[in-house]
């Protein structure tokens, strides 16, 4: 199983990927990073992300509505978020872990050489297989 920096150079592969992070979203600080980060600083872009991932995960509108995650038991509110910008996508992937993951991966991917579809499907496995500690 991957641990962070594994998993980051896995991101890095995926086409178009311009830059990835895993970031608490709790605290706001980048756990690993590599690539570029919009506006040329990692530690700002993991703060500013971790404001929306924050919204997202607490919100009780987007709380599901039954069940569980099949490996926790629990639900989180989202999966993902996607962020849509002249020439990029923003990917947002909540790590689900059996205890109370406050950690997501990040990736910064190019509009015209990223594959959207792809990099959600990736992002998901590579979460999935994430081991933190």
């Amino acid at each position: 199983m991957p641990g962070i920096d594994e998993s980051l150079l896995e991101a890095m592969r995926l086409p178009g990927a311009r830059g990835a992070l895993v970031v608490d979203w709790i605290s706001g600080l980048a756990l690993g990073a590599v690539g570029e980060a919009p506006g040329e600083d990692a530690e700002a872009t993991a703060a500013e992300t971790a404001e929306l991932a924050r919204l997202a995960m607490e919100s009780g509108t987007l709380a599901p509505a039954d069940g569980g995650h099949p490996r926790t038991g629990k639900e989180p509110p989202v999966d993902d978020l996607i962020l849509t910008t002249a020439d990029a996508y923003h990917l947002i992937r909540f790590v689900i872990t059996t205890f109370d993951s406050t950690v997501f991966l990040y990736l910064w991917l190019d509009r015209e050489a990223g594959n959207l579809a792809l990099a959600r499907i990736r992002l998901a496995e590579m979460a999935d297989r994430l081991v933190l500690g």
